[in-house]
């Protein structure tokens, strides 16, 4: 499919002249509305919650009948809704049948979706304007990106969302790919060796990128200097690995590895030092048993190495047989082309042979996380829109919390995972991440009980970030047939 995405420039004239001192001269004019304020529903300093369920994020039991105020963007007061007094003057919402929920902290998301092929080659859309927004609509209120593709992009977004002059979650800037020679996308840096490596974090940082991503055909010792170098500036490293094995990664420093256990390398036969095997590891994942002592062994060695795992099912479910289609609202987000290209493929699935293997993987990769998880691992969430599309910013956030509960984890757990272990991870437990008293009300409103019905999540009428709560069904109406534009 060739790709449709088009970058779309505006173009901005200015002029200007000396006006005669009259004073019939007109008034300049007024000042235009920013399309973003049409999505607010509530801005008000003060906003009482009344008679609704609260899941914090820490993990811990629903509490029912609450009142929660929000004071200044922040959250003030929880308690009991007979004991917690509405202040004179507060807008009161009425969140009968409603379930509270943190922001989502979501530590595996992208500004980029798959958008086709050149000579072979994937090639990816920067989608600035649109992913920001539904990423917010879907009740994700801080976000890493996990690898870019277009920094300066990704971080200009950043900062308009940092001083107010755009929507979205905060971002965790993640800094271009540090990838060797092997992969053939395009648009991702090819490492030159160790010192390459330690040149590119240090520069990256410099442009303001807080995190950083070791992909699939680094080398063990461009791994490390790039650990080195980000550690020593107080920043942290994550890796989509397969050249290097968990373990070799572990042993080097790095703080978190992507997809749960679908990319490790560390079971396959054979496997050569720095080398991703040319067949990859479908099979080392399908002969694995989750009783074989190695893979115990390995979950506690990172354990033991604080190295935190992320999990990413929502990708692997467009690969696997069986799974349900991507709904309607979200394919409803792209622009037709990719929307026909995506329907197509899933459509083929269950008869393509490469994806035939997935119908044994993707429940055995579940199983892992909820060991992982249930041995004292830190489990982290993210979606990662990209695979052959499908995975679409607003739906899959929701889209991994389920998955994680189809996995065996209770829904608090499951939400803890999405919400304060990634606030944890990233060094804004403080701030975001679970609802309490001093905390600052980023807060998704789920119309049902997610505890007794997980997929009351898809239900999501309201998102507030910073006590500004946005109607989502504007956010998504106004971003219908965008993503794969910009």
């Amino acid at each position: 499919m060739r790709p449709v995405w088009a970058v779309l420039a505006a173009l901005v004239l200015t002029a200007t002249c000396a006006l005669a001192q009259d004073d019939d001269a007109p008034a300049p004019p007024a000042p235009k509305k920013s399309v973003d304020s049409t999505f607010i529903s509530y801005s008000q300093p003060v906003i009482a919650f009344t008679h609704a369920e609260i899941v914090d994020g820490t993990g811990a039991a629903p509490k029912y009948d609450q009142t929660l105020i929000v004071r200044n963007g922040r959250i003030f007061a929880i308690g009991p809704a007979a004991r917690t007094k509405v202040p004179a003057g507060a807008a009161v919402i009425d969140a009968h049948g409603k379930t509270l929920l943190p922001g989502f902290v979501m530590v595996h998301e992208h500004l980029f979706y798959p958008t086709g092929r050149y000579d072979g080659m994937p090639l990816y859309g920067s989608m600035l304007f649109s992913f920001p927004r539904l990423y917010l609509a879907g009740g994700t209120t801080t976000a890493r990106t996990a690898g870019s593709l277009v920094p300066y992009g990704d971080i200009n977004v950043k900062r308009d969302i940092d001083s107010g002059k755009g929507i979205g979650p905060d971002l965790d800037a993640t800094a271009p790919y540090l990838n060797g020679t092997g992969i053939p996308i395009l648009q991702m840096q090819r490492l030159a060796g160790p010192q390459d490596a330690k040149r590119s974090v240090n520069y990256w940082a410099d442009e303001g990128f807080t995190s950083y991503k070791a992909y699939v055909d680094i080398t063990r010792d461009e791994l490390a200097a790039a650990i080195g170098a980000a550690h020593a500036r107080g920043l942290k490293v994550t890796g989509h690995l397969c050249s290097v094995t968990y373990r070799e990664a572990a042993e080097r420093g790095i703080d978190d590895l992507e997809h749960g256990f679908a990319v490790m390398t560390d079971f396959v036969v054979g496997k050569q030092p720095d080398i991703c095997p040319k067949d990859g590891n479908r099979q080392s994942l399908i002969d694995l048993r989750l009783d074989d002592p190695r893979l115990t062994s390995l979950m506690r060695f990172l354990i033991a190495h604080h190295v935190a795992i992320t999990s990413t099912l929502t990708v692997f479910e467009t690969f696997t047989p069986g799974r349900p289609e991507a709904p309607l609202a979200a394919r409803e987000m792209l622009v037709p082309e990719l929307r026909e290209a995506y329907e197509k493929q899933w459509a083929a699935v269950p008869g393509t042979d490469r994806f035939k293997p997935w119908a044994v993987i993707f429940p055995k990769l579940m199983k892992m996380e909820k060991m992982y998880a249930d041995m004292g691992g830190t489990l982290l969430a993210g979606t990662d829109p990209t695979g052959y599309g499908g995975v679409v910013p607003g739906f899959a956030g929701k889209r991994e919390v389920e998955l994680l509960v189809e996995a065996g984890l209770p829904f608090p757990q499951a939400l803890k995972i999405a919400t304060l272990n990634g606030a944890v991870y990233l060094g804004r437990a403080g701030e975001v991440g679970s609802l309490a008293a001093g905390k600052r009300a980023d807060i998704a409103v789920v119309a049902g009980d997610p505890v007794k019905n997980p997929a009351a999540v898809e239900h999501m009428p309201l998102v507030f970030k910073k006590g500004v709560g946005y109607d989502t069904a504007r956010i998504f109406a106004a971003m219908k047939g965008q993503v794969g534009l910009y």
